[in-house]
């Protein structure tokens, strides 16, 4: 489903290059789940943005469903993403003047899903999430937890072949993040690709993988 080569990313300051991520090599298989830990500032997050198409490599290549990503245009990476990804941000990324209803339905009319099938789904995933009475606020009415249980469901909604998350439960209390660590499961178990960043070990466990980075390198 993917694979990475030689991937290097790094920003020039004058004449001096400061590296975020050093020679990544990696194969994701489709229906895998990987989770990749390290410590603050190892590169984690920047290879989540390369991987979910938010962000571009200084160097090396990356293919994904066989095509070559590193040489798309803006336009088409972005209807990729569309298509295939769902992404939990670690600062949520909701749309502010947007509703939660709103929020969720936003990946389905990327999708020209119709409109009947399109409040079949949100309200599905309102129950599942238990956030019905949530639908009409505001991402600025909600609290932390809130939000993030709203932007998990609004990345799995659109069921995409691959689930990409930044610290999925670490605005949640144990409780919630345990059932988001089981739902993450039960999709993948389901065939969903997902790609997890987290610093908890009991939530790296979930993975059927476990990628550790160091200073931009993948450590063996």
């Amino acid at each position: 489903m993917i694979q990475l080569k030689n991937i290097e990313k790094y920003y020039n300051n004058k004449s001096v290059k400061t590296f975020v991520l050093r020679k990544i090599n990696l194969e994701v298989k489709e229906g895998e789940f990987i989770s990749v830990m390290g410590p603050s500032g190892s590169g984690k997050s920047t290879l989540l943005h390369i991987l979910g198409m938010l962000d571009t490599a200084s160097s090396g290549e990356y293919y994904f469903l066989d095509e070559q990503v590193h040489t798309m245009p803006e336009k088409r990476l972005t209807g990729l993403h569309k298509a295939f990804i769902g992404f939990v941000f670690q600062q949520y990324h909701l749309i502010d003047e947007l509703t939660v209803y709103e929020n969720l339905e936003t990946p389905l009319l990327y999708q020209k899903i119709k409109s009947s099938e399109r409040q079949s789904m949100v309200a599905e995933i309102l129950d599942r999430f238990n956030i019905v009475a949530k639908k009409d606020l505001f991402p600025f009415q909600l609290s932390g937890g809130q939000q993030q249980l709203v932007a998990i469901a609004r990345a799995i909604i659109a069921k995409p072949k691959l689930i990409l998350a930044d610290e999925p439960t670490g605005n949640l209390h144990s409780d919630q993040g345990k059932e988001i660590m089981e739902l993450l499961r039960s999709l993948n178990e389901k065939g969903t690709t997902i790609i997890q960043v987290t610093h908890s070990e009991d939530n790296a466990a979930y993975g059927k993988r476990i990628l550790k980075l160091r200073d931009g390198w993948i450590e063996n």
